[in-house]
């Protein structure tokens, strides 16, 4: 999608969980439309991490509240506040302990980052989450990512209402995109011809395209859209 290249100029957005995937290049969509970003998440340092004259990249663990406001506690103020933290460890999440660290990663630390960046944020600026198609029908292999992800919806609708005039906030639900998490499902074609025959575009989207979505949401062209959820699944929903 084409954005004016100066569309954030001059903004301050934070991604957590933007070192791959989504986040990653999410973060990248806002440093080339001139926004000062600042990346946190885990492997900072690798290759698929953001990179630029414009982009911060932070080693965090979400799940540490005090490492969560250290990060956003020097910022003057934040305009955009993206939340991509997210993890699946599959059937494993049957166990309770691994179930807890899920819904610790991929929920707490959404409502953390932002009460902790809301007195950051003046009239205009925006929250965007992350949810999932899961949202909508949940999953046997992945109960605490499934669950993790309604009830991302439904804390993107209370802090919408709470956080409302001043700073919106949304969220996006994607569909199957290619990404670190997703990329061994995607190489089996045992598990993926299933999935791409009930996708109307017949393919898998890519990360690009969910970054697309944020900024939308992100931006004044979405000053009057608070509380949705926006799927970004080629019509996999709709199926």
């Amino acid at each position: 999608m084409s954005f004016a290249p100066d569309l954030f100029k001059g903004k301050v957005v934070v991604v957590i969980g933007g070192t791959s995937g989504i986040g990653a290049a999410a973060a990248a969509a806002f440093a080339d439309l001139g926004a000062e970003v600042h990346v946190a998440g885990l492997n900072a340092g690798s290759p698929e991490a953001p990179a630029g004259l414009r982009v911060t990249v932070t080693e965090l663990d979400v799940r540490e509240a005090v490492a969560l406001a250290a990060l956003l506690d020097p910022l003057p103020r934040v305009d955009v506040l993206v939340n991509c933290a997210g993890v699946s460890r599959d059937r494993d999440e049957w166990n309770p302990k691994t179930f807890a660290d899920v819904i610790s990663i991929n929920f707490i630390s959404v409502m953390e980052a932002s009460r902790l960046a809301r007195s950051k944020m003046g009239s205009g600026s925006a929250i965007v989450n992350i949810a999932s198609m899961y949202a909508t029908f949940g999953a046997a292999d992945r109960p605490a990512y499934a669950s993790s992800k309604g009830a991302i919806v439904q804390l993107t609708k209370s802090l919408a209402q709470e956080y409302a005039p001043e700073v919106r906030v949304n969220a996006v639900a994607p569909g199957w995109v290619v990404t670190p998490l997703s990329k061994g499902l995607f190489a089996n074609e045992a598990a993926s011809g299933p999935i791409m025959a009930r996708i109307p575009f017949a393919r898998w989207g890519e990360a690009r395209e969910i970054a697309d979505a944020i900024i939308y949401l992100a931006s004044p062209a979405a000053g009057y859209v608070t509380g949705a959820v926006l799927p970004v699944d080629g019509g996999y929903l709709t199926v």
